[in-house]
This record gives C-alpha cells, sequence and structure tokens, in this order.
C-alpha cells in the first residue's frame, strides 16, 4: 500500500512485491534510473529489477512473516529532502 501526504510517502510492507514497489517508488521519487542506483550500491541492475519486481527472497519472506505474526507492521517512509524539494 502507498500512501502520499505533502512532503511524506510511505509504503506499508507486507511481502516482498510491497518492498519492491517501496523500492521502485523511492527510486523514482530520487528521480533515479535502476543502473544509477545499482551502481551507487554495487549491485547489478538485473538483481534490483528482480527486487523491484518482488521476486521472493526467501530470507525476506521469511522475517516479514515473523513480524507479521508479532503483530509488527513494516513501513518505508520517504520524507522530502531540503535540498531538492523532492518527496
Amino acid at each position: 500500500m502507498h500512501t502520499k501526504r505533502t512532503g511524506v510517502a510511505t509504503w506499508t510492507v507486507h511481502n516482498p512485491a510491497d518492498l519492491g514497489r517501496a523500492i521502485a517508488g523511492v527510486r523514482s521519487a530520487r528521480d533515479l534510473t535502476q543502473t544509477a542506483l545499482a551502481e551507487q550500491i554495487d549491485i547489478d541492475r538485473g538483481y534490483l529489477a528482480r527486487l523491484e519486481a518482488g521476486a521472493s527472497q526467501l530470507v525476506l519472506e521469511r522475517a516479514l512473516r515473523a513480524l507479521r505474526r508479532m503483530g509488527a507492521t513494516v513501513t518505508v517512509t520517504l520524507e522530502r529532502r531540503d535540498d531538492d524539494g523532492e518527496g
């Protein structure tokens, strides 16, 4: 789920697909291409594309399941940066 209010965008993460949408959303908000972000974080662009597509990562799936079972919610929050006015 993605919500947006002035200067802030949030994604609630229940599964790898939600996390992928959050990564893609933040990347897009920061005007980064997959190639640029992959280079910045030293991973293959194809791997980043798979993450953004929600390709299941067993460790991630299990961690999110454990958190949900304990009643926790994982949220990605992107606040507007002072230097560029983007959010």
